[in-house]
């Protein structure tokens, strides 16, 4: 099991930012990888963002490329999204999710472990 616990979400008008967390305490961290999904209602849950836990490699889906910033702090097990300039479009509910493997992988099916789940919703 890998439990993750996400934090951060939350109303922000256009143009502003926001941090989400999710911490773990997952013991497989050498082939750990973790990731950002979303889901905007009535829609499907899409990749985000995900790094590797070894070495800090990331990927991003590109309608977030140059605004939002994953990462992680090995001493408090826990990434990070950082999100900037954020649009209307970004409403949706932000889920957490681990996999172990060697690569990142932007498929919902290829994670095994998911969060609760943290409201961001942006106006206009």
């Amino acid at each position: 099991q890998v439990p993750l616990v996400e934090s951060g979400g939350g109303r922000v008008q256009a143009g502003g930012s926001l941090r989400l967390s999710c911490a773990t305490s997952a013991r497989t961290f050498s082939t750990l990888i973790m990731g950002w999904f979303r889901q905007a209602p009535g829609k499907g849950r899409d990749f985000v963002a995900a790094v590797t836990w070894t070495d800090g490699s990331t990927n991003y889906a590109d309608s977030v490329k140059g605004r939002f910033t994953i990462s992680k702090d090995s001493a408090k097990n826990t990434v990070y999204l950082q999100m900037n300039n954020l649009k209307p479009e970004d409403t949706a509910i932000y889920y957490c999710a681990a996999r172990t493997g060697p690569i990142i992988k932007v498929l919902v099916e290829a994670y095994d472990y998911w969060g609760q789940g943290t409201q961001v919703t942006v106006s206009s």
